[in-house]
């Protein structure tokens, strides 16, 4: 069980961290809303010491270690790791599912861009799917097609993340757009991090990513009513309130460098009561044939993972360990080859 002082630390850290999740994450039932919580807290922590921090590599191999430490049971004595110590044990959490993040945050590390949108459906299903399966996870969720489901809502709400931060990943030095798209509009990428202008083609690039997650939520939705009765609405709302933004994106014409969409408390009240409605409607109308489809090539393993009851195997024991070594062994050189560049 997670220590009341450990899960109230958590809150804060989202309710200060993340106001969208935080939200929806006040209808969920206590039993899933407080690993949900903690959940969250150490996916923040994780995301957060290598979005802010000089040192990336560095930071994601603290991770590492630390995310060890966690399924080695012997958490390091800080609130969210305890916490999510207690969330492993408690609900059997795959190893694959929190590595996969962490491979995520290491395509970040190394600034890895995408060529086409496979590519960003990859990385998102890393940032963001991973966590939608562990979701699932603490609601005693392992079947198949709902697990497919849940991660494709959580590409769409990366993709909406995406088309929404583009000015502000393009001062940065980053770019998370296809680049074939990007290509095909005429935008030039070096001009884009030197110079964003929200220009017409760029707009035409945002829009399209907007059209793709607008499908992905679609197909998400038919796995709402695969959850437990009492999660729904939570789920509802997370879903309503992230397309929400990206109807804000569209309402500024897509013009994500000049201003970057926010949604309103009211706007919020409203998602959440069409949540309710939806998720009434999951009482009494059939099940939708969608929820059989097939998953995301990209989320696959997420899939097969999170169906397992094994949460001592970790994805070096898979066909995509090559790449994981490949990506951790750059981490360790480059972050070898700044210690010696250190006065």
């Amino acid at each position: 069980m997670i220590d009341p002082e450990d899960l109230a630390h958590c809150e804060r850290a989202i309710r200060h961290g993340s106001l969208s999740f935080h939200a929806a994450s006040r209808l969920l039932p206590s039993k899933v809303r407080d690993p949900a919580l903690a959940l969250y807290a150490f996916c923040r922590l994780a995301d957060d010491a290598v979005d802010l921090h000089q040192d990336k590599g560095g930071a994601v191999l603290s991770l590492n270690d630390r995310l060890e430490k966690c399924y080695a049971g012997a958490p390091r004595n800080a609130p969210a790791d305890r916490a999510f110590a207690a969330i492993i044990e408690d609900f059997e959490m795959p190893r694959e599912l929190p590595e996969a993040l962490l491979e995520g945050l290491a395509w970040d590390a190394v600034e890895r861009r995408y060529q086409t949108l496979s590519g960003v459906y990859s990385y998102s299903a890393r940032v963001a799917s991973a966590v939608g399966a562990m979701m699932c996870v603490l609601m005693r969720v392992r079947d198949p097609d709902a697990l497919a489901r849940a991660c494709d809502l959580g590409v769409a709400m990366q993709l909406t993340n995406i088309a929404r931060d583009v000015g502000e990943d393009a001062r940065a030095g980053r770019v998370y757009l296809p680049l074939d798209w990007l290509e095909e509009a005429g935008v030039d990428v070096a001009l884009l991090m030197r110079d964003p202008l929200p220009t017409d083609a760029l707009r035409g690039v945002v829009r399209k990513l907007l059209n793709a997650a607008d499908r992905l939520y679609m197909r998400a939705e038919a796995g709402i009513g695969a959850l437990p009765r009492s999660a729904r609405l939570g789920i509802y709302a997370a879903s309503y309130i992230y397309a929400g933004i990206g109807r804000e994106v569209r309402r500024a014409g897509c013009d994500s460098i000049s201003t970057r969409a926010h949604t309103s408390k009211v706007q919020k009240l409203g998602w959440i009561m069409q949540a309710g409605l939806s998720t009434g409607a999951t009482m009494v109308l059939p099940k939708s044939a969608v929820i059989h489809a097939a998953p995301l090539p990209e989320v696959s393993f997420l899939v097969d993972a999170a169906a397992r009851r094994d949460a001592s195997r970790g994805v070096w024991g898979d066909g995509r360990a090559g790449d994981l070594v490949g990506i951790f062994a750059t981490l360790k050189a480059q972050d070898a080859q700044r210690r010696m560049l250190e006065p």
